[in-house]
């Protein structure tokens, strides 16, 4: 089992109450496994939901903030720790360090940004952790079925599944991690 948990959503909640629902699920999941939260390090939309279901439950977070994002994304106040990074790619590398495995949740072009980094560099062998897709209401079946064509018309070099994990239930997660 992980140590810590890279949890990558959107600083937005998106319009379907599940996904709020599914980003404190999961945040309460870490909490009672003890499994400590590496996210982007802010209070709004659901990363703010699942780092407060963290704390509220005992658990320990640790957010990682670029300084030009620290006002947009309103930095989280209660954290255990908070990195102030200097741009989005010390972000990104520094929370892909510091945890052993990724959740992906709902999110925009953020969220897709690090899916496919994180992605790209299992493919490359740069590491090799474990992805789960939190498909919560459905919303990553257009990326699954791009994914499955990019793969039918030649251009991944391995299964697009490879190192991924999909599910559309929270409480799923971690039996299905390896």
């Amino acid at each position: 089992m992980w140590n810590s948990v890279a949890v990558f959503c959107g600083s937005k909640k998106g319009n379907n109450s599940l996904f709020a629902k599914h980003a404190a699920q999961v945040g309460l999941i870490l909490a009672q496994k003890n499994i400590q939260l590496i996210y982007g390090g802010g209070k709004n939309g659901l990363m703010g939901i699942v780092a407060d279901a963290v704390l509220n439950n005992g658990g320990r977070v640790v957010g990682v903030i670029p300084s030009l994002l620290n006002e947009k994304e309103h930095q989280h106040e209660f954290l255990t720790t908070l990195h102030i990074v200097e741009n989005m790619h010390e972000r990104k590398k520094l929370m892909y360090e510091l945890s052993d495995a990724a959740i992906i949740l709902p999110g925009g072009y953020g969220t897709m940004d690090e899916l496919f980094e994180i992605t790209t560099w299992n493919q490359l062998s740069i590491h090799d952790k474990t992805i789960v897709l939190l498909n919560s209401g459905g919303y990553y079946n257009s990326l699954i079925a791009q994914l499955q064509q990019m793969q039918q018309e030649g251009f991944l070099y391995n299964p697009w599944n490879e190192g991924m994990i999909i599910t559309d239930e929270p409480n799923e997660l971690f039996s299905l991690m390896v």
